[in-house]
């Protein structure tokens, strides 16, 4: 089983770096939720806990102190930069302390050439640093700056659902390639089945969705999800690459009182 603690940037009462209309906490936070999700939905053996899924402030010795005490396998810490609005592109950083031929240097090679691949910014480079996040973590720490914020370049692919998308898959190939994870085996068509337990405009209404069904026993977790320009959040209640166990799920959401529980069938090849 490989745990991952994922720690979107800021959050609350702390809106992290400002420009061109967005805040990075918002920022931080779909592209943490989307990498969730596709590690969830593309992998076997995965576990992932989140430092936020929502709007609030967490201390940073909290985020790293319930990492720790998790026992989690790597920390990602996702954010956005800033500078006077006259730098753009991408960067990462590992611990002051480490030599690059440490276990983490080598993760950090690894999920840099990936992420670099899908991003559309300019290569900053593999950097070191000593911010709390990845001194203070027991196990290998990774933190992400994609893109700044206050230039016109990267704010506007920030702005775009499928960009942060697409910078989340980038991470999650990196962990993939990193850890060694296993992509979950599907039949011939490569369709992975999502049972899909509501859809909702209010992040509220998902939040107590998701909390109404681990109540029942019921892992579930919220996916973001862009139409027609309007964001939905919807409950996701299981990924199985068999109809039959998808079936199985349906059923046991159903019997717990959400009707409108239905299965989405998805193409991953």
């Amino acid at each position: 089983m490989f745990k991952l603690y994922l720690d979107p940037g800021h959050g609350g009462s702390d809106p992290g770096a400002l420009g061109n209309g967005i805040s990075e906490k918002d920022i931080t936070l779909d592209i943490a939720l989307k990498i969730r999700a596709a590690l969830l939905n593309q992998y076997e053996s995965v576990e992932v806990n989140m430092s936020r899924t929502s709007d609030v402030f967490i201390s940073l010795p909290n985020r790293t102190s319930e990492a720790n005490s998790w026992g989690a396998d790597f920390f990602l810490s996702i954010h956005c930069n800033s500078f006077n609005g006259s730098a753009q592109g991408y960067e990462d950083y590992i611990h002051n302390s480490l030599s690059d031929s440490s276990t983490t240097a080598t993760y950090q090679n690894i999920i840099h050439a990936e992420v670099i691949k899908v991003n559309q910014l300019q290569d900053r480079g593999k950097k070191k640093a000593d911010f709390h996040v990845l001194r203070e973590t027991s196990m290998p720490a990774f933190l992400s700056e994609n893109g700044f914020i206050d230039h016109p370049h990267d704010s506007s692919l920030m702005k775009d659902a499928s960009w942060r998308q697409k910078v989340a898959q980038g991470h999650v190939n990196g962990l993939a390639k990193a850890f060694n994870l296993q992509r979950k085996t599907t039949d011939n068509s490569g369709t992975v089945y999502k049972v899909i337990a509501g859809s909702f405009e209010s992040w509220k209404n998902a939040e107590e969705r998701v909390a109404y069904l681990r109540a029942k026993g019921i892992e579930s977790f919220i996916d973001t999800v862009t139409a027609s320009g309007n964001t939905w959040y919807r409950v996701q209640a299981g990924a199985f690459t068999s109809r039959e166990n998808a079936e199985e799920r349906l059923t046991r959401v159903k019997n717990a009182g959400v009707q409108d529980a239905y299965i989405l069938s998805e193409n991953v090849n």
